[in-house]
């Protein structure tokens, strides 16, 4: 057995390298049909014309999928390795609410456009990367208040340190694009995909889409820390039969007996 086989490591895997594929995937055919400068766009800027936007709508719409299903499955594991804790449920159940939150941001990054819709495509950004970086402090602090019963010492702090590069990540992009945007270099910079070295401004905008790409993966970074919890969990669905047909007959004709199917594992 692979180990990505193992439990329901494959979960965390498949969000990590689909979310990866669908950003470069979309950067490769931006770049080939020249739309986009080659040198570290913005994200969203290949993803803005057709047929890149395409892709990237198509394969962020199923990350958030992925996402979501990820993020419910840890909510459950958590449950059920701390079912008395009532400090640590609760912020298990704020955590699902905030990733829930997260990938609802992607959604709306997924389907509008920063060159059509420029403020609800900003709203997506912030609950993706702003809420999804308050959804990691809560996993973070369950890692430490699950230590070491549960878990170790060292995914504690690895957590912790992907969150650190995540926090510093948005306070880079966030002071470089309030200074790009600023009006000091021009207006409707939202439209513009191609930028000259020679530009003023040309400086900010690298540190702006550079802190982007380095956010971007540093949520992908820390959803990798899940593979080897999720190694050691799995699901089953259990489907409780209570007659022989599927016709509606009389509650007399029905058996007592219940026959019980395992689908397996999911």
């Amino acid at each position: 057995m692979w180990w990505f086989q193992q439990g329901l490591s494959v979960l965390p895997v498949a969000l990590v390298v689909w979310s990866a594929a669908s950003f470069v995937f979309s950067y490769i055919t931006a770049i080939v049909l020249h739309h986009v400068d080659p040198l570290v766009p913005y994200i969203s800027d290949t993803g803005t014309i057709p047929p890149e936007r395409c892709i990237f709508g198509i394969m962020l719409n199923i990350s958030a999928f992925l996402g979501l299903a990820t993020m419910y499955v840890r909510y459950k594991q958590v449950y059920a390795l701390n079912p008395d804790k009532s400090k640590i449920i609760k912020l298990n159940k704020i955590g699902l609410m905030l990733g829930l939150m997260s990938c609802f941001g992607l959604c709306i990054i997924a389907n509008f456009q920063k060159c059509i819709l420029y403020y609800v495509h900003v709203l997506g950004a912030c609950l993706t990367f702003g809420v999804g970086a308050v959804y990691m402090l809560v996993q973070t602090v369950l890692s430490y208040l699950m230590q070491p019963e549960v878990h170790s010492k060292d995914i504690f702090w690895i957590r912790l340190t992907v969150l650190l590069w995540c926090c510093s990540s948005i306070v880079s992009m966030f002071v470089s694009s309030v200074v790009l945007y600023s009006g000091l270099y021009g207006t409707n910079l939202v439209q513009k995909l191609h930028w000259d070295p020679q530009e003023e401004g040309y400086t900010a905008h690298i540190i702006s889409t550079v802190s982007e790409w380095s956010l971007a993966f540093s949520f992908l970074s820390f959803f990798l820390t899940y593979i080897r919890d999720f190694q050691k969990i799995s699901l089953c669905a259990v489907v409780s039969l209570h007659g022989q047909t599927l016709y509606n007959t009389p509650q007399s004709f029905m058996t007592d007996e219940q026959t019980l199917l395992v689908a397996g594992s999911i």
